[in-house]
This record gives structure tokens, sequence and C-alpha cells, in this order.
């Protein structure tokens, strides 16, 4: 396969990349050459160029499929798609489960009404515009080239080079050991997705040409925040115990949900975001999409930190603040 990917260098790019190169693919890069320049040196095809100034460093070219792993935008977005739709038989934009306008209930699906703006023409991305703009870039995309767009939705992506820090946070601090503040109780529903196993499945759809809209976050099997923290205080075998808070305490208490403490937005508080990890990606498990064991993503995770300690992020919960909080609610 002629593959053509929209950044690549990072993250869930970089994974989709490793992917196609270990099934045989030639693979083009077009990126800024701003994040990790020198990567793949060698083993694909290296275009530089910066997309919202246009795509002319791609003219002549031809590819199978375009896999677009960093579109925000939908100006943009609509003139990478359009630029391409002669020259590519199949666009994937990878979007978000942030397109949603209401979490509120468990189980939504990819009927579920999209995020609207007030102002479609912002440019402006922000906690407040992320969604929405997701969602129109998913609509430009599939404006440009009409049923030839597969978007993806995932959920929190996780796993080696996650430069977030969102997941990785619980592997090692639960590996640290002693007490360990959590948010909410064990049963807390909590999910995300190995960047690993979701570019497998864009992979496999995009060389089936599958179309349509779809959620793409796992595990197969609802999970609890408990289970999650059992796996990564058996793989790390640190003994350490779980100290669990209550959810309207800890905001209360100044605490930022998703920053400091991740794989929490504070749903227990907030009945607006109780389906927040309860999203159903059915249709995409029905297409193959599979999810590698939780304890084999916590021991990558935690073997990757351990060699790249500089992706760790000052947001999340410093120890002296755990202690403080556990001396507030230990009791």
């Amino acid at each position: 396969m002629r593959l053509l990917v929209l950044g690549g260098t990072q993250f869930l790019g970089r994974h989709l990349v490793e992917a196609a190169l270990e099934a045989g693919d030639a693979v083009t890069l077009f990126h800024r050459g701003r994040t990790n320049p020198g990567l793949f040196a060698g083993r694909v095809e290296r275009i530089e160029g910066d997309r919202v100034g246009g795509l002319d460093a791609l003219a002549g070219g031809e590819w199978d499929a375009v896999v677009d792993t960093c579109g925000y935008v939908p100006r943009v977005v609509a003139q990478s798609a359009g630029a391409l739709a002669e020259r590519c038989g199949h666009y994937t934009f990878v979007s978000s489960e942030s397109v949603y306008g209401s979490v509120g209930e468990a189980g939504i699906d990819e009927s579920a009404p999209v995020a609207r703006l007030a102002d479609p023409a912002t440019e402006v991305i922000d906690d407040e515009t992320y969604g929405g703009l997701k969602a129109l870039c998913e609509e430009a995309a599939e404006a440009a080239m009409p049923g030839r767009v597969l978007n993806v939705r995932p959920g929190l992506i996780v796993g080696p080079w996650d430069p977030t820090d969102r997941f990785t946070y619980w592997p090692r601090r639960i590996a640290a050991g002693g007490n360990v503040l959590l948010p909410g109780g064990p049963e807390r529903p909590v999910q995300f997705v190995d960047g690993r196993d979701l570019a497998a499945w864009i992979l496999a759809a995009v060389r089936r040409s599958l179309t349509g809209t779809f959620n793409a976050c796992g595990p197969a099997e609802p999970m609890g925040m408990g289970v999650l923290f059992d796996a990564c205080a058996a793989v790390s075998g640190s003994g350490a115990r779980p100290v669990w808070a209550d959810e309207r305490g800890l905001i209360d208490a100044g605490v930022e949900p998703w920053t400091e403490l991740p794989l929490w937005v504070g749903e227990g508080a907030d009945p607006t975001d109780a389906g927040f990890m309860q999203i159903s990606s059915a249709r995409a498990v029905s297409e193959g999409l599979a999810f590698r064991p939780v304890e084999d993503v916590v021991r990558d995770t935690i073997s990757w930190d351990r060699e790249h300690p500089e992706f760790r992020s000052a947001a999340t919960l410093s120890p002296e603040r755990e202690s403080e909080l556990l001396a507030a609610f230990a009791g």
C-alpha cells in the first residue's frame, strides 16, 4: 500500500508508521519537521511542509490512502482532503470522542448528537471548542471526499510514546508503592486504548477501504479503576495500597480532574459527565478492533516511562500535594 500520513512522528502517528513499515507498505510523511525530524530516517519518503500554508509540496504524488493524524481546524482539513481527493483512494481522519455534545448517559454510540459551536468559523482550539471543531473536521473531510472517508473517534490513547501523562501517571505512581490517592471507588469505569492497538486497527480498516464513523476505545469489557489499580500493582510488584476519595470532596479541595488526577473527569460529582468513560465502541469491535491485555499495556508503559522520564508532566499531582490529600481523606 502507498500510504501518506499527515503528521506521523508523534505518538499515534508514530505507531501507525511503524506498523505500516512492518507490513511492507511504502510510507510518505508530510510534516513540518519540528517533532522528531530524524524518526524513520531512510525508511520513509519525507516531505516537509505546513498544511496550514498549503499542500504544494505534495503536488504530483499519488497514494492509495491518506491518514490525517493532526487535523484540528475544519478549514485546514477541507483544504487537505480537497487537494488530495483526486490523488488518493481513501482518507482516514483521526477525530475524538470529545465530539459528543452530551455524555450524561452510559453507552452512547456514533448516532449520538455531536457538539455544535456558537461560532463555527472559530479557529481557536481550547477545551470549549476542541470537540466541536473535530466534529466539523469530520464533516469537512466527508464533504471533500464523499463515501471515501473513515472517521475514527478514539477515547484516551495510551501506552508507549504518550506525551500527555494522562494514563502513564497511574502505572508509575502505583509502581512507587505506598498509599495511593484515587478518585471515586474501585467500580468507577475507565476507558482507554493502546496506541498500537488503535494503529493496527486503522491500518486494517484502510486496507479494506472501510468508511463511516467509529468510536475506538477499550477495553473489550467494562473495567473499573480498581481493576486497573490491581493490574498496575501486580505488574510492578509494588504492594501499593489504594485510598479511595470522594469525588466531590476532591473537587472541593481544588484537585483538577483529568490533569492532576488523570483518567477522571469528576463524573461522580457532575452527572453531565457520567457517561464519559462508558462510550460504546461496539461498532469498531464488530469490525475487528481488538485490545491487548491491560497487564501488557501497563508493563510496556512502565518500561517506556522509565526509559523516557522527559515525557513526564508537571501537571499531575505532586507527591507533596498527594500526601496532604491522603492525610485529609485517609481518615
